[in-house]
């Protein structure tokens, strides 16, 4: 696998799972019915932000993630990052290596800590993971998002030093 700047010519390759991880409702924020062209403006973030993308052996997409400062002015030295994975590929790594790869961006760049502000805590596979990177939930919002299975979850803010 190999992770390295998203283009725009990536997008097609994108929208699909990207659309149907949004459309089920069950891990982003965004609205279900996200249209392309919002879709792409939001996550192919221009510098000093960065969208990236892992690629299998054959050059395909298979996962991406945004990365950019979670706040403005005096909260800037503070990270955050998205990330999606093509479904046809979970649990082979890819989220792993594409949060590795943010946390080794965000220092680089000279953040000091990476927050996630909306963790859904029934992504359980998320909060694991994170949590297995060394990510702890700082709080919890209740019933901060709705789930179309389960109704009214938490949504935690994780947080992890650089």
């Amino acid at each position: 696998m190999l992770i390295r700047e998203a283009t725009p010519q990536d997008w097609p390759a994108i929208w699909p799972f990207f659309h149907g991880i949004v459309a089920a409702g069950d891990t982003f924020t965004y609205p279900t019915d996200l249209e392309e062209h919002v879709a792409r403006d939001w996550w192919l973030l221009a510098p000093p932000n960065r969208t990236v993308v892992a690629v299998d052996d054959a050059g395909a997409v298979i996962g991406t993630a945004k990365m950019n400062a979670n706040h403005m002015g005096n909260g800037g030295h503070i990270a955050s990052a998205s990330y999606m994975v093509d479904p046809a590929h979970m649990g082979r790594g890819v989220g792993r290596a594409l949060c590795e790869y943010s946390l080794e961006w965000a220092r680089t760049a000279g953040f000091r800590a990476m927050q996630f502000n909306a963790v859904v805590e029934t992504n359980t596979y998320a909060v694991k993971l994170y949590e297995s990177l060394g990510f702890t939930v700082l709080g919890t919002l209740p019933e901060g998002f709705r789930h179309p299975a389960r109704g009214y979850v938490g949504l935690h803010i994780m947080h992890r030093a650089l």
